[in-house]
């Protein structure tokens, strides 16, 4: 390859690593998820350069490979890139994806528990932060798949953000979005390392293979569109972060009142979002409601008229007083929750079992004394009345009443297990909304921004 004659190409990668160290708040522990394919291998490699060669000693590196087992050569692929690291000094874990798997949606469910056992990882050892090697290549593909999808105001035509925060815990950083596979690979070649071909990246049964398959490689050869689309996808979150605070108020975490500046105008991309974004929240969803239901909730409030109407698990009652938001309540689920766990009910509320009993997780009864707060703030008393059928209600699994009072949070579906930077100030506006802190700050300096403004 044209790469591997020269060296310039290739050496680049560990220019874009140095470069990826200068954007830290702070030097601190990265943890690198490492496969022991060319990117992820190549992204190691040059990281471990950077830290001994270019001037950020203060750095330290640890390397973790997530075993799937979905393949017999995987377990071996993981010892192999443990000796590789250790050849380097480098720490090194493995773990591995245990229990049953599922029969459709698997690479979705491996994603997620890659993501999640990677947090696991960093915070055993201290990590502030998590990187991967997502390459040029991966970001021109996962477009190519949201296109497909038809995804409405073009919000996925940014791609994959080059952070994005994990379980509310970790930063994921992806310091090789602008570099190609070629040069990775040509680096490795420099360095005289190989690397593993996965088989499933050739398998058609997997979307992204397909896509990979139908691209053409001159499509993959800037990356000029991606940021564009970034910044217009920041730009997006700020106005959305905006409109939600001057226009939207949560009461008690039991409804919302939308002021009709806001309500009216579902024609603006971003008032969309921002009505959109908090239905998925207060129905318990970890996605914006699909084309249809906006577009039918967009007719209902275009008519002006009162009235009600249920979309994505959420009532939109309006009245002369104002638009309202609650959850309706139907098909409200009924948990156990063990002592020293936690569950996510309706897809709305954390609880927490901090006692020695299980509870008992079910919809809302007696709101008595839930409802005079939000009446008290200026919440119609019908909607307190409605919206209160729906709350939460803990109690002990047995006979004996609850000695203490149970630990509950707002759950933001959205945005808790997978959170890009570009929806950072968005995400914290929701925050706000529902009383809780904000999200966790990326650990190095969001360069695009700095230079965007």
């Amino acid at each position: 390859m044209p790469a591997e004659a020269d060296g310039v190409a290739p050496l680049a990668v560990v220019e874009a690593a140095r470069q990826f160290l200068s954007t830290f708040k702070t030097p601190g522990m990265i943890l690198a998820a490492v496969s022991g394919g060319s990117d992820s291998k190549g992204l190691l490699l040059a990281l471990h350069e950077a830290i001994a060669r270019g001037g950020f000693s203060a750095f330290s590196l640890s390397a973790c490979t997530v075993d799937h087992g979905l393949r017999p050569e995987s377990a071996s692929e993981a010892h192999a890139v443990a000796q590789f690291c250790a050849g380097r000094k480098i720490p090194h874990f493995t773990r591995r994806w245990l229990g049953e798997k599922p029969a459709t949606g698997l690479q979705a469910a491996a994603r997620e528990a890659r993501y999640v056992l990677l947090a696991d990882a960093a915070e055993e050892v201290g990590a502030q932060c998590i990187v991967t090697a997502h390459t040029a290549e991966d970001q021109v593909e996962t477009v190519a798949m949201r296109q497909s999808r038809s995804q409405p105001d073009a919000l996925g035509l940014a791609g994959m953000a080059d952070a994005m925060l994990v379980d509310r815990r970790f930063w994921v950083l992806r310091p090789f979005l602008k570099q190609r596979r070629a040069d990775i690979r040509g680096y490795l070649a420099l360095r005289g390392e190989d690397w593993f071909d996965d088989p499933s990246n050739a398998n058609p049964r997997f979307e992204r293979v397909r896509v990979r398959q139908a691209l053409h490689d001159d499509a993959r050869s800037t990356t000029d569109h991606f940021t564009a689309a970034a910044e217009a996808r920041r730009r997006s979150s700020a106005r959305v972060a905006d409109l939600l605070e001057r226009h939207v108020a949560v009461f008690e975490r039991l409804a919302a009142r939308i002021d009709p500046a806001l309500g009216g105008n579902m024609s603006d991309p971003d008032c969309r979002r921002a009505i959109l974004s908090l239905t998925a929240v207060l129905g318990g969803r970890r996605h914006l409601p699909g084309r249809e239901t906006a577009a039918r909730l967009a007719a209902f409030l275009a008519e002006g008229r009162d009235g009600r109407m249920t979309a994505g698990r959420v009532v939109f009652d309006r009245r002369r007083s104002g638009l309202y938001l609650y959850r309706e309540a139907r098909n409200l689920p009924e948990i156990v929750i063990r002592p020293r766990q936690k569950a996510v009910w309706d897809g709305r509320f954390i609880v927490s079992n901090i006692g020695q009993e299980p509870l008992v997780v079910a919809g809302g009864v007696d709101t008595r004394e839930l409802a005079a707060r939000p009446i008290a703030a200026g919440l119609p008393e019908a909607i307190v009345k409605r919206a209160a059928k729906s709350v939460p209600v803990v109690s002990a699994a047995g006979q004996g009443a609850l000695s203490y009072k149970p630990l509950v949070e707002i759950s933001i579906g959205l945005y808790d297990t997978f959170l890009p930077r570009f929806d950072l100030m968005m995400a914290n506006s929701i925050a706000a909304l529902v009383g809780r802190d904000r999200y966790l700050a990326p650990p190095v300096h969001d360069v695009l921004t700095e230079k965007t403004g």
